[in-house]
């Protein structure tokens, strides 16, 4: 049996710790403020700490009821998607992703037919932007380190090589030519000064020269019809690699820092459709 204060007044609390106030939290709730207040002290008696600290017409969180709330918040969006998905069987077979274009056309995509073999009862609805969807399952993320306050667990650390188009392979030796480089969020990655770095070629070669794109398929595409030359994640380019279109012109791979991660809230790592999903990523072969 589980030791717990009233639901309504859970409910109460976090629907004032939210509006940091009385009259709003009884207009929300369709009660009086005076039941409102009768709730809070309720549930301060039963925990024995106070939540708010109450000042002239303002109310603020101590520091106990900031750590409720947010625990409380998280509990509350796990039961509502608990039971919208049982009231709604469609909704329980969608999983709602968030995924960097490039890693969705160019990994994810060959690989559906594979995910829905092992998971057939869902349907992907995948988006690329945050403005798209108030509320995402799970994310898979760019970057280098995991993501505060979220479940991260690493997909796959880029693996870069050095390519070109086959017919600037005779100029590749040199790197006489163009250098094409990925923008990410503004700033352009220091891949080819890792990857100088990691074929003895730091100082002999300018890595501060070239063209500049925001995407991966820019600079994919870029290479292909023979604008300069490319450092690239191979996984990301297995088409290309295949048809002959782009060609490596060196040995050497370089791994990291940069990878794909995915990223859990709290709230949603115990939902059935969520745990699919990472168990597929896990076995699934990221090459």
């Amino acid at each position: 049996m589980r030791s717990l204060p009233a639901l309504t007044s859970l409910r109460v609390f976090e629907t004032t710790g939210k509006c940091l106030s009385f009259t709003q939290a009884a207009t929300q709730l369709h009660v009086t403020q005076s039941a409102v207040s009768r709730q809070i002290k309720q549930l301060e008696d039963y925990l024995g700490v106070p939540l708010f600290i109450r000042r002239h017409h303002q109310l603020e969180l101590t520091e106990a009821g900031s750590q409720l709330l947010t625990k409380l918040e998280q509990s509350f969006n796990l039961m509502e998607t608990a039971v919208q998905e049982l009231r709604d069987p469609k909704q329980r077979q969608k999983l709602t992703l968030l995924i960097p274009p490039t890693f969705a056309s160019r990994w994810l995509a060959p690989r559906l037919a594979n995910f829905h073999t092992h998971s057939p009862e869902l349907e992907l609805s995948i988006h690329n932007s945050d403005s798209e969807h108030s509320l995402f399952d799970c994310s898979i993320r760019f970057g280098r380190t995991a993501r505060p306050s979220h479940y991260s667990e690493l997909v796959m650390l880029e693996q870069h090589i050095a390519v070109c188009a086959p017919e600037l392979l005779e100029q590749a030796e040199q790197l006489n030519g163009t250098l094409l480089h990925i923008l990410h969020k503004g700033e352009r990655l220091p891949i080819w000064e890792n990857w100088l770095q990691a074929a003895g070629l730091t100082g002999q070669v300018d890595a501060g020269r070239g063209m500049e794109f925001s995407t991966l398929d820019q600079v994919t595409n870029a290479a292909v019809n023979g604008a300069g030359f490319a450092i690239v994640d191979k996984r990301m380019i297995n088409r290309e690699l295949k048809t002959g279109a782009l060609v490596p012109f060196s040995q050497v791979e370089v791994s990291g820092p940069y990878g794909y991660w995915l990223d859990i809230r709290a709230e949603r790592q115990g939902l059935a459709k969520v745990m699919r999903f990472t168990e597929w990523l896990r076995e699934v072969s990221p090459d």
